[in-house]
């Protein structure tokens, strides 16, 4: 029986498919940090088509033939396709025992694929009526210093506004790559810049390819929800006698329920 990925109607090897699937997974888990600091739900399969909002929609013609009606309101879930294309023969290596196959291909869709999700997630995709973290956050942005030593205090500070709001912890940093890289080189001082923040967000702190800076989140739990519907698949559209034509898909949605659950964090120019 042939599913929606129709993977069964693709000339390639079972060999390859392994390589194909573990070099997509290893390339995407590398790029997410979205799916770990929200509520997580699913996978739910591609049978789920949207998430229940509770609430109904009252038109302004309330009533048709003195019956009362209103719409029920849903978020729908957003479908993703990146395709990419593979030569058969370097496929066909696989199984011959190669163990450098060219699969620049399938790095490149999944860092699309990654990168797609994770802008939804902080920064919102409003086709799809989904609002970011970031985006949705209403606290004025806290500027990161081009110090490694200054930003343990920004860090200070978004913590402190989210408590006057009386959003606890504990938080975790999500930073772009540069201060990223700025944070896990540390500063001068003797205690690990590293280990001094952890101690002040008492939580994890990660990168995302999808910022410019960084942002402080609550991981309290009930702020934000993820909702996966099918998670990273690889499917199959076609082939000739070189190539075979594949592509990257999933579905999900995201809510903001509590925005000021986030502090932003920008860089300097």
């Amino acid at each position: 029986m042939v599913d929606i990925l129709r993977r069964s109607l693709a000339p390639v090897t079972d060999a390859a498919w392994g390589e194909i699937d573990a070099q997509a997974a290893q390339t995407i888990k590398g790029n997410l940090s979205g799916r770990l600091v929200a509520d997580f739900g699913g996978p739910y399969g591609w049978e789920l088509a949207s998430v229940n909002l509770g609430r109904v929609h009252i038109p302004e013609k309330k009533t048709v033939g003195g019956v009362q009606w209103g719409m029920r309101e849903v978020l729908p879930l957003v479908e993703t396709r990146i395709p990419f294309s593979l030569n058969l023969m370097e496929l066909d290596s696989v199984s011959r025992g190669s163990k450098n196959p060219d699969l620049d291909a399938v790095f490149a869709a999944a860092e699309k694929a990654a990168l797609f999700e994770e802008k939804a997630v902080y920064n919102g995709f409003k086709p799809a009526g989904i609002d970011g973290i970031v985006s949705a956050s209403p606290h004025k942005p806290l500027q990161l210093g081009k110090k490694a030593a200054d930003y343990q205090v920004v860090v200070e500070r978004a913590v402190v506004a989210m408590e006057k709001e009386g959003i606890g912890g504990p938080y975790d940093l999500v930073l772009s790559a540069g201060p990223f890289e700025v944070l896990m080189a540390g500063d001068q001082r003797g205690y690990p810049l590293r280990k001094r923040i952890e101690d002040v967000i008492r939580g994890e702190i990660r990168w995302s390819p999808a910022l410019k800076g960084g942002v402080v989140i609550s991981r309290r739990g009930g702020d934000y929800e993820f909702t996966l519907g099918q998670d990273f698949s690889i499917g199959y559209y076609g082939h000739d006698k070189n190539n075979v034509d594949l592509y990257i898909t999933e579905s999900f949605t995201f809510r903001v329920l509590e925005p000021k659950a986030a502090v932003a964090l920008t860089m300097k120019a």
